[in-house]
Formats: structure tokens, C-alpha cells, sequence
């Protein structure tokens, strides 16, 4: 006999626990545990909603079987198709997550106006704004004539018994944290309803065909908020990254079943909203050339394209006992490690000094070959010399004080002599002729020091 027990999911990280407690046992969070009524069986399983299970005969194909490849619905974006993998694919669920008011909903109100405008069905269901907010930002970004279909609504059978009467090619739910199902008690935006409503979106959109992206809030630490069995449901998960100080956006793929997911798209802010960026991989230089150094930039690779990003830094006197150690755009672990080889291989002494790092455009180095430009970049501000002038860094930099080659080095020095640069401090054995384009390779970390700031090392 089915009977109702308490249990107690975690807010955070959707980690279940058979009792209340201040701090969540798994993700480490405070006062995130809320009280839900599940119903269950002897044996510890959950109870059935009513009927019988059907047996069904199950089909296998061969592996070396023929498939073709599903369609696509170009958006007529370039830097969304791009990352996407070139379109959308038909009976696909999409999950995009970003800060609040990073442009979430303006980008997908745009995407939505432009297809109804090819003469695809879009609907655009809200949870967070009225019907008249939606249509002031229409007139805004210059789209209020597209025959995009909107709904305010929160209750997720009326949506999607309205979703199955319109039949739409492309939906937008805006956003999951706020539907909420009847046939649980939790309320909206916990876990059960977040997981229950968007396993809900994701079955009517592949039985229907329909193309469905959602919203979704974020947490401080930049994670999609709720259970990350959502992550696992959907097709594609996008994060929308950038600060509001800045004008560019990058959205950035990290699960694709239908695309790469190293592909990234860049945007920029405007008054008429985002538009693709015109020249990607030159966005993040700063315009300024300065004298007292402190400035390097780095030859990034973020999938297939690659983008120069400016690093700057700051080794400054320390005014307390402790040392500074400020970074903005670059892992903090790396920094560290860096400054100990410099201490220790090259004879650096920055110890002491208070060292501000940032990456300059709101852009984030992720790969390690970032190393050699924040130590070129390091080595000019504590010389105090301009160092070499149109000039790009990329290497990793080992624990020894070697430097390591990164993979498309090809690549990324023509792009690097495609936009006017001149010299390239480059791993050894990695080096490609260029033409126009002065290669300089490195072996070791004391290479660098020697030839852009020799006054740095006692």
C-alpha cells in the first residue's frame, strides 16, 4: 500500500535528503533544503500514477547502418548558427542559461521574429513578463511586425495543451524556473518542478517536432539553477556569458548531440539589441599602445576560430603584509603556479608584490596555452618597459620552466598576421613560416625574460 513520506531536496544541487539540516551534505550550500511530499511503496519504489505498463517489442539497428543526418533550421545568424552547429535541428530541446539581464530573452525574441518572418510558426511563452513588456521590447529591437505568437502563462498544462492546438515549428519558454506542474505539491522553481516540467517540454517537443529552446536562471556560481539531470535531458546546453560594463556576449556551447561543442558565438550590444559581431577575433585588443608595459596579447582558439584577447597586468608595491593577488578573466590556480615559476626558474622576484591580472573585453582564457602571455605580460609591468610591439604570446608554461607547444599553431599565427601583428613568441619545434610575420621560438620560460625584460630578473 502506497503511502506519503517527506523528503527534503537541496535547492542547489538537487541532492535528496531523508531530513531537514541547515547545510546541504553534498553541494555545501545553507538553508537550501525544502520540504516535499513524494509517495511511495514497500521496497522503497515509487508508487504508479494509475494503469498498467505496457510491454513493447524493441527494435535494434545496425551500427553500420545508414542514417541520414537530421535538418536543419538555419536562423540566418551566423555566429548562432555557428555554434549551434549549423542550425537548429527539428525535435530538439535547447537550455540556454546566463545571468540576468545578460540578453537572454532579447537574443531569442530576435531569433524568434526573424524565423516567423521566414514563414516558420513561433510561439513565445513568458513566466517572467507581461504580454505588454514583451511587445515595448518588440518595438525596441524593430521586430514588433513579425508574426510571432505570444503567451504569459505559468501552469504548465495550459501550456502545453495550447503548444499541441498551435502545432509551432519553434517555441521559446521563458523560462523553466517558473512553470510549475498541478501534479506536485512542491512549489514552482524547486527541483521536482523544475526536473518534472522540463521532462514534460522535451517529450512534447520530440513527439511534436517542434524546435524548443529554454530559459534558464543561473546560481552565483554561474551554474544553471536546479537538478543537472536538467543538463542531461535536453539535446543542447548554451551559457550566455559577458559583463553588463561590456558591449560583447559570448554564447558558449557545453553539450551539443548535434554539434561541436567547443564553438562559440560572439555578439555585441546595441540599441537595436545583439547583433553578430563583425570582427570576432579582434574584439578583445584594447586600442592603446602603452609605454609602461604590462600588456600582452594571446592567440586563443575557441574551437575552429581563433580570437587574440589582450592580457594585462599590474605588479604593483604592496602597501600590507600580505601580498594582492587580483585575476579577472583567468584561473586563479594558474596565476599562482606561474608567479612560483617565475620566483623559482627565472629568478623573478614577485613574491612580495601585489599582482592585478585581467583579461581585457570580458573575455575568459581557459586554455593553458594563455601561460606565456600572462608571464610576457607580467615581466613588462614588473620591468616597467613597453616590450615588444605588435606582438602575440602563446605556450604553456611547465612547473620546470619549459615551455610546451599548444595545438593549431598554424592557425592562430595567420590570423595574428592577417590583423597587422608582427612578432610571434611561440613554443620551440611549433614555429610555421608566416609571411609578414617574425617567429621567435622559445624553450624555456627564461627565454622570455631574457629577450623583453631582462631587468626583471636579479
Amino acid at each position: 500500500m502506497a503511502k506519503t513520506s517527506a523528503t527534503f531536496p537541496c535547492q542547489a544541487c538537487g541532492a535528496v535528503h531523508s531530513k531537514w539540516s541547515g547545510r546541504c551534505d553534498a553541494c555545501g550550500e545553507w538553508n537550501t533544503l525544502a520540504e516535499e511530499a513524494s509517495t511511495s511503496v514497500p521496497g522503497g519504489l515509487k508508487a504508479p500514477k494509475g494503469g498498467k505498463s505496457k510491454s513493447g517489442k524493441v527494435e535494434f539497428t545496425a551500427l553500420n547502418g545508414q542514417q541520414e543526418a537530421p535538418p536543419r533550421i538555419v536562423m540566418g545568424v551566423d555566429e548562432l548558427d555557428r555554434a549551434f552547429g549549423g542550425g537548429l535541428v527539428p525535435a530538439s530541446a535547447t537550455l540556454i542559461g546566463g545571468d540576468p539581464g545578460i540578453g537572454k530573452s532579447t537574443l531569442l525574441l530576435q531569433v524568434a521574429a526573424r524565423l516567423a518572418r521566414n514563414g516558420l510558426k513561433c510561439v513565445y511563452v513568458s513566466g517572467e513578463e507581461a504580454t505588454a513588456q514583451i511587445q515595448e521590447r518588440a518595438r525596441r529591437l524593430k521586430v514588433a511586425d513579425s508574426p510571432v505568437q505570444l503567451a504569459t502563462e505559468t501552469d504548465l498544462r495550459k501550456v502545453l495543451t495550447a503548444l499541441k492546438k498551435a502545432k509551432p515549428d519553434f517555441v521559446v519558454i521563458d523560462s523553466i524556473q517558473t512553470m510549475w506542474s498541478d501534479n506536485l505539491e512542491a512549489a514552482p522553481g524547486s527541483v521536482s518542478q523544475v526536473r518534472a516540467c522540463c521532462q514534460e517540454l522535451t517529450r512534447w517537443a520530440k513527439t511534436s517536432g517542434a524546435a524548443l529552446i529554454l530559459v534558464g536562471h543561473v546560481t552565483k556560481d554561474g551554474q544553471i539553477a536546479g537538478p543537472r539531470v536538467v543538463e542531461h535531458m535536453v539535446d543542447t546546453v548554451f551559457y550566455f556569458e559577458g559583463e553588463r560594463g561590456h558591449q560583447f556576449r559570448i554564447l558558449r556551447a557545453v553539450k551539443n548531440r548535434f554539434g561541436p561543442t567547443d564553438e562559440i558565438g560572439i555578439f555585441e550590444m546595441s540599441q537595436y539589441g545583439l547583433a553578430p559581431a563583425k570582427e570576432p577575433s579582434a574584439l578583445f585588443l584594447s586600442s592603446e599602445n602603452s609605454d609602461t608595459g604590462g600588456a600582452a596579447v594571446f592567440a586563443a582558439m575557441e574551437g575552429s576560430r581563433p580570437v587574440l584577447a589582450e592580457v594585462q597586468a599590474l605588479v604593483a608595491p604592496s602597501a600590507y603584509g600580505t601580498p594582492r593577488r587580483s585575476i579577472v578573466g583567468w584561473d586563479s590556480n594558474r596565476l599562482a603556479m606561474l608567479l612560483a615559476v617565475l620566483e623559482t626558474r627565472c629568478n623573478v622576484a614577485l613574491g612580495g608584490r601585489d599582482v592585478y591580472l585581467s583579461v581585457a573585453g570580458g573575455y575568459r582564457i581557459s586554455e593553458p596555452a594563455g601561460d606565456l602571455a600572462a608571464a610576457a605580460a607580467l615581466l613588462t609591468s614588473a620591468a616597467g618597459s613597453s616590450g615588444p610591439s605588435k606582438a602575440i604570446f602563446f605556450g604553456e608554461v611547465a612547473l620546470s620552466g619549459a615551455i610546451r607547444p599548444v595545438a593549431r599553431t598554424e592557425q592562430r599565427l595567420k590570423e595574428a598576421a592577417r590583423l597587422g601583428f608582427e612578432q610571434a613568441f611561440v613554443p620551440d619545434g611549433s614555429s610555421t613560416a608566416i609571411k609578414g610575420l617574425t617567429i621567435t621560438p622559445l624553450k624555456r620560460l627564461s627565454d622570455l625574460v631574457e629577450l623583453i625584460a631582462p631587468e626583471a630578473a636579479q
